[in-house]
């Protein structure tokens, strides 16, 4: 059972709410690493494989690569026809799903307790020999095609920014290319490179399994030996360092959309490392405080008063999680004006309210109403145990402490003022990225 605290904090902090979850950690003979944590307040179980391979990993020409890479991994498997996986799942009054981030590739199941057998069966199926025939790779090629033209050739604003500002702000393939993939790139896939990606990134040693909810340690460490146990050790590949220097002077684009009803504008910003949490806390505290909710500092500005833009957001990741990503990554703030509001005067304004931040700080009691909404957030982003499973996994897999999925909490309510308003102040101009959505056409 989870045990809830009051997480010490510092005077100049707010105290929010921690909660500890047992984490027990076991390493198989062949590499993979296995993260148990139980939970018997409710008769569930929830299962995650998460692959150390993303976006980030494809290699050039290969564009949209890892997102095909998932799909195929639901065609079938050693001893398992295709989408009998989801049959089996639905059939034991489960739910599951699959994605790609930048990196990594995960694949999840939530289940009645009593199935965990049947979850660890068939992931361990599929990460033994995946169905990798001509068929399967001919009809997802397809299917990945037709989500491009409906989730962004044949969607307002599709791609924007999280495809097209990447070009913009970084400089090298693995972070500036097009993650859904080129169309090109897609059709010239073979079996050979499918067979290849999965030789080379789907071995046990490249992958965490996570486990948590209604369960036995003992068990279901059994459990995992019995069906993970034998699928064959491969070598693993090194990762990359994906790192680059970041620019050093503003860079702009436009990106011209038919389908959209009026202009917007998306300014990207390098933020530090993810790994070091004391430099990008305050990053994720001034997101918070700039765009979330009606009183934020950049809503209030751009949407109520001057109404200049008809919607602001901002976030960490180009996928929006700011936890679920390594270096190197950016601060992205999204706004949407009329045809009558230049992007300028919108980017000004902003300017102006990053300004303000950086030289005066947050006003009474707005850092504490930021940190409790932030930790609130995460509280009950875990009270479900998939979200909590999720998060152990990608925690141990980016930074090898699944803990973190309960110390977060107090770890932002540690941020202060001052780091607020040095996180503030780096958003220059010279140093980010700019992209204008251009309505219509021209």
């Amino acid at each position: 059972m989870p045990q809830t605290a009051v997480a010490a904090v510092p005077t100049t902090a707010v105290a929010v709410p921690a909660t500890s979850y047992a984490v027990e950690r076991s390493t198989l003979a062949n590499g993979l690493r296995v993260v148990v944590t139980p939970d018997r307040s409710s008769p569930v179980v929830a299962v995650a494989v998460y692959y150390d391979v993303g976006i980030r990993s494809e290699p050039e020409g290969r564009t949209g690569f890892a997102h095909l890479f998932e799909h195929l991994m639901f065609q079938g498997s050693a001893s398992l026809q295709k989408m009998e996986h989801v049959k089996y799942v639905q059939a034991s009054g489960g739910t599951l799903n699959g994605s790609t981030r930048m990196d990594y590739t995960n694949y999840y199941e939530a289940l009645p307790s009593h199935a965990l057998e049947r979850a660890l069966f068939l992931e361990a199926d599929r990460m033994h020999s995946p169905r990798v025939t001509e068929e399967n790779l001919a009809n997802q090629i397809a299917v990945v095609k037709e989500e491009i033209r409906v989730n962004v050739l044949n969607q307002p604003y599709g791609g924007f920014p999280w495809l097209t500002l990447p070009p913009v702000l970084f400089d090298t393939f693995p972070n500036a290319h097009n993650g859904y993939g080129g169309f090109e790139d897609l059709e010239s896939a073979t079996v050979a490179d499918a067979q290849d990606f999965f030789d080379r990134y789907y071995a046990p040693g490249n992958a965490v399994l996570a486990i948590g909810g209604d369960l036995d340690v003992a068990e279901a460490m059994a459990l995992v030996e019995r069906h993970f146990g034998d699928v064959p050790s491969r070598a693993v590949p090194p990762r990359p360092d994906f790192d680059e220097a970041p620019p050093a002077t503003e860079r702009r684009a436009e990106q011209v959309d038919p389908q959209a009803p009026a202009p917007a504008v998306a300014l990207g910003w390098r933020v530090p490392d993810p790994a070091d949490l004391d430099a990008y806390l305050p990053f994720v505290v001034l997101t918070s405080a700039l765009t979330t909710g009606d009183a934020s500092r950049l809503r209030r500005r751009l949407v109520h008063e001057d109404r200049l833009a008809t919607d602001v957001g901002s976030h960490l990741g180009l996928m929006e999680d700011p936890f679920d990503v390594r270096n190197p990554t950016a601060l992205i703030l999204e706004a949407h004006h009329g045809a009558d509001v230049t992007g300028d005067r919108v980017v000004t304004a902003v300017d102006e309210e990053l300004d303000r931040l950086a030289t005066d700080g947050l006003d009474t009691g707005e850092l504490e109403r930021v940190q409790a909404r932030l930790g609130s957030a995460l509280v009950q982003g875990q009270d479900h145990v998939l979200g909590r499973v999720l998060s152990m996994a990608v925690f141990e897999q980016q930074r090898g402490r699944a803990e973190l999925v309960g110390e977060l909490p107090a770890l932002l309510g540690e941020v202060d003022g001052g780091q607020v308003q040095a996180a503030a102040a780096a958003l220059r101009p010279q140093s980010r990225a700019r992209l204008d959505v251009v309505a219509g056409g021209r």
